[in-house]
């Protein structure tokens, strides 16, 4: 089987990344950077963030690992105290890897030019204006008029990343296995003339949000934390990708636990 390895620049991380590389090869697994089968992030989840973003080309057939040389993610099954378990787990199944899938954001923009903009995210996606200035569009859900928004910006996120910058700002938790999205605003504000719904939207996988921006302006649209800057934006949609993101699953780990230990962290009573 083919598979890739990438981690981050801790020296805990190239330990770990170095030990998996060694012990799969040794097992006849061979190392592709270019094609492989199973992709492996070592480190954190920003790491894993960066890893997806590397191989968002090949959804088709690439499926994708979380190791954590930390505290657990969101998207990691395991730590570098596990990987002779780990190991294990990828040489017995070889090719035929247990996987479980996750939803993702698909976002395009449109310009006054004609040209256009399209990047998907795993976690989610920021709408904010360039400038200092409070940003104004119509919102449309699903072709219809829905509410004149004016505020900082808009936050777009999937499931997984609803433990992330949305819950941040307000947004609800969402199980990854619904395949919605949600759409949370960003300090809007409330008046005669623009009036929002001041909650989270959670949005059924077959409908679209399109904002047309009250002017054609400069926009800052960051995915998965990584920002391009585009200007005279004439539209901005946003949906759920027709793709879903795999991720190998040698072993479960309920949702709700990872909650628990990532905000709660309390022992039962």
């Amino acid at each position: 089987m083919k598979f890739w390895v990438n981690n981050n620049n801790k020296e805990q991380s190239i330990a770990a990344a170095n030990k998996i590389r060694q012990d799969l090869v040794d097992n006849g697994m061979e190392l592709d950077r270019r094609d492989p089968l199973l992709v492996i992030s070592v480190g954190g989840d920003g790491t894993l963030l960066s890893t997806f973003h590397a191989y968002a080309g090949h959804l088709d057939t690439v499926k994708f690992l979380a190791l954590h040389t930390g505290h657990l993610g969101f998207y990691s099954d395991w730590t570098d105290k596990e990987i002779d378990e780990l190991v294990d787990c990828i040489i017995k199944c070889n090719e035929k890897i247990p996987s479980t899938s996750y939803p993702l954001l698909d976002v395009k923009v449109e310009r006054v030019e004609g040209e256009s903009f399209h990047e998907t995210a795993i976690n989610e996606t920021v709408i904010r204006r360039l400038s200092a200035l409070t940003m104004k569009t119509r919102v449309n859900l699903d072709g219809e008029f829905f509410e004149n928004f004016r505020g900082d910006g808009l936050c777009f996120a999937t499931p997984t990343g609803s433990t992330a910058y949305s819950k941040a700002i307000g947004g609800a938790l969402i199980h990854p296995k619904i395949s919605v999205y949600q759409m949370v605003e960003m300090a809007s504000i409330n008046n005669r003339v623009y009036r929002t719904i001041s909650s989270p939207i959670i949005i059924p996988h077959n409908q679209q949000v399109d904002l047309y921006p009250h002017k054609a302006d400069d926009y800052v649209i960051t995915c998965d934390g990584i920002s391009t800057k585009l200007k005279n934006v004439k539209k901005i949609s946003v949906k759920l990708n027709y793709q879903r993101a795999q991720f190998a699953q040698y072993r479960h780990r309920h949702f709700w636990t990872r909650v628990e230990t990532a905000f709660l962290g309390q022992d039962e009573q």
